[in-house]
């Protein structure tokens, strides 16, 4: 169902071409998705669906999804085709743009953090392998965005003016202290499923005042 990743592939169906169009999820399911910010590269919703709870046909463009909660899910393609998944909190998968429906077979309610991206633009940038004071698994890796799960070490610091080749999508899975200035901008305090946009070439300043590990996924669009 269009997903790179067999077995977590199709949890876009909850979450899965352009968002302006009839079948934006937004407009066709607004009990389930919910714009928490959009910009000219990204549009990221948080999706939140209970037992049972079911969404009509819709359609993103490229996508990658994050989950909050452990979920036990059905998708339904345009063709009818259907398959089951059962994913755990914490993963993460990518997604071509498509169409999908999808229900929630579990027993308790289901919760994630979609990126979408905006246009289809060539890559412009390559991801470094490792930053200071983190620990990284790759989750994902494609032309267009590499999906890494981070652990924001207690002596993290990236200092003012710090810049990256590449825009980012910082989405916390821990609840944390991590000082993120961007354009003037700060946050200071994460809460799972927080998120917020790094753009390539925006000076910025980010640092881990709580001196805790914390646990992040990062969408890093090249």
């Amino acid at each position: 169902m269009n997903y790179l990743m067999p077995g977590l592939a199709i949890f876009g169906g909850l979450a899965l071409a352009s968002p302006a169009g009839a079948q934006d999820p937004v407009k066709t399911n607004p009990k389930v998705y919910r714009v928490m910010f959009e910009n000219a590269a990204v549009r990221v919703l948080h999706v939140g669906v209970a037992p049972g709870g079911q969404t009509t046909m819709h359609e993103h463009p490229d996508n990658a999804v994050v989950l909050l909660t452990d979920a036990k899910m059905r998708f339904t393609g345009p063709d009818g085709t259907t398959q089951d998944a059962v994913l755990k909190a914490h993963e993460a998968m990518w997604g071509a743009a498509g169409k999908h429906m999808g229900e929630n077979t579990g027993t308790g309610p289901i919760e994630g953090v979609i990126v979408e991206l905006k246009g289809n633009n060539p890559p412009k940038a390559a991801i470094p392998t490792s930053r200071p004071d983190t620990e990284s698994k790759q989750l994902f890796d494609n032309p267009r965005a590499q999906g890494l799960l981070v652990t924001i070490g207690p002596a993290f610091h990236e200092a003012a003016g710090t810049t990256h080749e590449f825009d980012q999508v910082v989405v916390a899975l821990g609840e944390g202290d991590i000082s993120l200035n961007v354009e003037g901008k700060t946050k200071t305090h994460w809460k799972p499923g927080d998120a917020e946009f790094i753009g390539r070439g925006v000076k910025h300043e980010s640092q881990n005042t709580g001196k805790k590990p914390v646990d992040v996924f990062i969408l890093a669009i090249k």
